[in-house]
Order: C-alpha cells, then structure tokens, then sequence
C-alpha cells in the first residue's frame, strides 16, 4: 500500500488527519480573497492555487479563523494563541495533492494553508461573533430590515439563450425594464459590463436612474449567481482606481449594489473609504454609505465613520447634506451636537433615492437625522 508521499490523494487537515472538503468562493465576497474551507475539527484552510501568495493566504486565513475580526487576529500570537500547517503540491482542479507537481502535462504548484486556534482562543471569537450577530439583527429590527428579493427561477437549460448588444441594454436601462436586463444578464455574461458602460453617460438625472437599476438588476441576478455580480465590483473598484480614466458613477454604482444586498456584498462597504480623498468622488461614496444605512446601518457604523464628522462643515453644501443624511441613518447619537447647527442652513440641495432626484434644504436634513438619531428616546 503506497504511502500518502507517493500517490496522488485527497488532501487531509493537518491536525485531525481528517479528509477535507474542496475550499470554496466566501458567501460575502471580499476584494482580495482565496478560495476557504473549514475543517471538522474547527480548523480553517485558504487555497492559493499558484503558490506565489502564501503570504496573503495566511494572512486571509488567520483573518478568517476569527470571524473577520481583524484587529483581534493582529494580537494574537503563533503557537501561543493559534497553530498553522500547510500542503504543498495542491492541484485545486482535481482536489488532489499531486507529489511530482505534475498533472497531463499540467504543473501543479498550490498551497493549502491551516489555522487552528486554541480552545480558549476559539471561544473568545465565538462570543465576537455572537455580538456581531446581535447587533445586525439590532440594526436590521430599528431599520425595518432590507428588504430582500426571492431567489430567480431557474432558467430552462434548453432554452435559446438571449443575446445581448449595447444599444439594447441602453434602451432597457433607461426604460427601466429591470426583468429583461435580469434574463439577459442569465444568459449573456456581457449584460453587466455594457450596464457599467452607461455609467459615462453625461446626463445627471438619467445617469442616477441608471445606477439604482444596476443595483436593482444585480440585487436579483446574485440569487442565482452571486459571483457575477462580485466581479462587477471588483471592475468598477478597479476602474475607480485608475488615475488615467474617469470614474463617473462608479463609485455611487458600488453603493447601489451594496445597498441591494448588503447581505451578500456587505464586506465591500470599508472599501469605499479608498475614494474619500478625492474631491470627484468624495460626495459619492457618502451617498453609497447613506444607501447602504438605509437598511444596514450597522455595515456603516463598522467602518472609521468617526473620522467622516469633519465634512458637516465642508465648504461643498452637497457634501454636508450627504453627511448629515448619513449619520442620521446610522442614529450617530456622537454627532448630533454637530448637527444641530445645520437646521439654520437654507441652502437647497439635490439628494437621489433610489434613481430620483429630491430636492432638500439642509435645514430639513438636519431635522429628519436628528429626528432618528433621537428616535426611541424618552
């Protein structure tokens, strides 16, 4: 009987001998993430199928073992608070370990990387996690919970599928015909990048309708295909990222979708904040952060928000009734004192909920956050 060096087998955990399951994709996509799994013996594994980002799959793994609770998986200490292992020679198509790290002709070069955290250890970020679960549930109750949508049929395999053009989606896009753009995103993967093209369109009003459809198109394409719309992020965060191109729309974009399914899509919430530096964008991720409170204020209240109090008294009237929308929706109880300044402001501004302008005075703003900031009070 050959030894487990010498053939080609399912790959083990490290601790309990066990075999493991294949790792699979994060339910909440994350914008630098492996391929995860847990062990039955409470270890967790990431898989860096090339072999060349150990260092980022450790770190991705730790993070993970404690529940996305980063600040607490920089405390801890190796051996002391937590054990690792790893595999070498992991292919992740087969699921194998493929000891002469060739496959048909195929060089196999993963890595499966292990943490376990110690018992003590284990239980402490299970009581995070516990509190974490009861504050969403918390912000979910006050907020009247999001409102979610049912999970697509499935669509009949032997149907001819639809095939999609630019000029199509455009005219769906501004007819607003949220179901052809569903079924054609099912069956035409380019659905979604022709919709990111509209972002460039020059006209404000029809731009902002455009963006809320995107969201609403991809709050039901992620029932059945949740990766497709993650991708959709991750181009748009790019494209946001790129000093050489504009980035109209991109960023609200971003906070249409969260906003849709902050159940799903919720971890990409902090990242917004890369865009808070430039003044182009700056009113933009505020107004994503302010869609996505409106059902999940807790997603907001996790990220630094502290260090957004500052903008109440930018010189850009839009960026402080962005800012005071905002924290009202998250009941900011730490700024109201802040706050209370703006209901002598008359200047008039124009906010769009989900697609349609509305026009308001930050003076009636600031009204409405301290009237939920102080919700519930006696």
């Amino acid at each position: 009987m050959g030894s487990r060096a010498e053939a080609n087998v399912i790959p083990w955990c490290p601790f309990c001998g066990d075999d493991i399951e294949p790792p699979t994709e994060a339910h909440e996509r994350k914008m630098t993430e492996f391929p995860m799994g847990k062990c039955t013996c409470g270890a967790i594994y990431v898989c860096d199928a090339t072999g060349h980002n150990v260092g980022s799959a450790m770190v991705e793994c730790l993070v993970n073992a404690c529940n996305d609770e980063s600040d607490l998986a920089w405390e801890l200490v190796p051996e002391e608070d937590y054990l690792t292992g790893r595999l070498e020679d992991y292919d992740d198509v087969t699921h194998q370990i493929i000891p002469k790290r060739n496959l048909d002709g195929r060089a196999v070069r993963g890595v499966l990387f292990f943490v376990r955290l110690h018992k003590d250890m284990a239980e402490i970020v299970t009581r995070f996690e516990q509190n974490k679960q009861q504050e969403a549930t918390l912000a979910e109750q006050k907020a009247g919970g999001a409102s979610l949508p049912e999970i697509e049929p499935a669509r009949d395999p032997k149907r001819k599928k639809k095939r999609a053009s630019k000029t199509l989606v455009h005219e769906l896009a501004v007819q607003g015909d949220i179901q052809s753009l569903v079924d054609y995103c099912f069956d035409d993967k380019r659905t979604l990048r022709f919709m990111q093209r509209l972002l460039y369109e020059p006209d404000l009003n029809l731009r902002n309708k455009i963006i809320w459809n995107m969201g609403s198109v991809c709050a039901r394409v992620a029932t059945r295909e949740p990766g497709q719309v993650a991708d959709l992020l991750h181009r748009l965060f790019e494209a946001c990222s790129d000093s050489a191109s504009t980035s109209w729309g991109m960023v609200e974009a971003i906070g249409a979708i969260i906003a849709c399914r902050p159940d799903v899509y919720g971890a990409f919430t902090r990242h917004l904040y890369n865009f808070l530096h430039d003044p182009a964008t700056l009113a933009g991720v505020i107004w994503g952060l302010g869609e996505i409170a409106r059902s999940r204020p807790d997603l907001v209240r996790k990220t630094p928000f502290y260090s957004l109090l500052g903008l109440l008294n930018h010189d850009d009237a839009e960026v402080r009734g962005q800012m005071v929308r905002l924290l009202g929706r998250i009941q900011a109880k730490e700024a109201a004192f802040q706050i209370l300044p703006l209901q002598q402001d008359t200047t008039t501004i124009c906010i769009f909920e989900q697609g349609e302008p509305v026009e308001y005075t930050l003076a009636d703003l600031a009204t409405i956050a301290l009237e939920n900031i102080h919700k519930g009070e006696v």
